[in-house]
């Protein structure tokens, strides 16, 4: 059967619309880029919440450390009233009070992006000290009260948790145990999300899977515990919504 070629560009296009429509064909990963960071200042890139954070230099590669060795329990980071305001404009105040009450977990927020739903966040890590932990995780799911999730790996225990915190009070949704995680070794972690099903996998292994009680929805950022002394890398976000 003959087309013109009217017929021919009404295909071509309908095919195009299709393609769109299909989840995450569209999507294009976006890496946080350090490059442009100071070495031995607190990174622009991601807000610190709570903790230390700055930015070091690995074989010639600049990265994201949290240095728990200097971690106090319950301390903020500096000028966090600012950062809260910048993060929640006009409900800062909600934010900053929760997490002044409770801020006992190392973490960063990435500014750029208020709403994450859908997709996949992905970051390399690496364990260098902790005598308590060696925590390494992705955070989502933050809300303006200061409520969020978060997967975890860490290289003294060799697992990997679906964490929730909630006013403050964090619990464990799920645990997967013998997740090989050596300490002074790169390491990969990612977390896909879909409406309310999590996955999160190790070193490109699928571990862990959960289904929620809600979708996600909120900004995201990076999370760690306690003596955690850490390197990131290479944080980059696939968006599917």
């Amino acid at each position: 059967m003959r087309t013109n070629r009217g017929t021919r560009s009404a295909i071509v296009a309908a095919i195009g619309f299709a393609a769109l429509a299909l989840p995450g064909l569209a999507a294009q990963p976006t890496t946080i880029d350090l490059s442009g960071e100071t070495v031995g200042a607190e990174p622009k890139s991601f807000v610190p919440v709570v903790g230390f954070w700055r930015i070091e230099q690995d074989d010639g590669k600049k990265v994201l450390v949290v240095d728990g060795r200097q971690w106090k329990e319950g301390q903020s980071s500096a000028g966090i009233a600012d950062k809260a305001r910048a993060l929640y404009g006009e409900r800062y105040a909600e934010f900053l009070d929760r997490v002044q009450a409770y801020a006992y977990y190392p973490y960063v927020v990435a500014p750029d992006i208020q709403d994450f739903t859908d997709g996949e966040i992905t970051v390399r890590f690496q364990g260098l000290s902790g005598r308590i932990d060696q925590g390494a995780g992705i955070l989502f799911n933050l809300k303006p009260n200061g409520d969020y999730l978060t997967i975890r790996a860490n290289c003294l225990e060799d697992n990997l948790v679906l964490w929730k915190v909630e006013k403050g009070k964090r619990s464990s949704v799920k645990w997967v145990r013998n997740t090989p995680t050596a300490t002074h070794e790169w390491h990969d972690l990612k977390v896909r999300i879909s409406g309310t099903k999590v996955e999160a996998y190790l070193d490109g292994k699928l571990y862990l899977e959960h289904t929620l009680a809600q979708p996600v929805s909120g900004r995201i950022g990076l999370w760690s515990k306690a003596d955690s002394h850490m390197y990131f890398s290479d944080y980059t976000v696939t968006s599917t919504n």
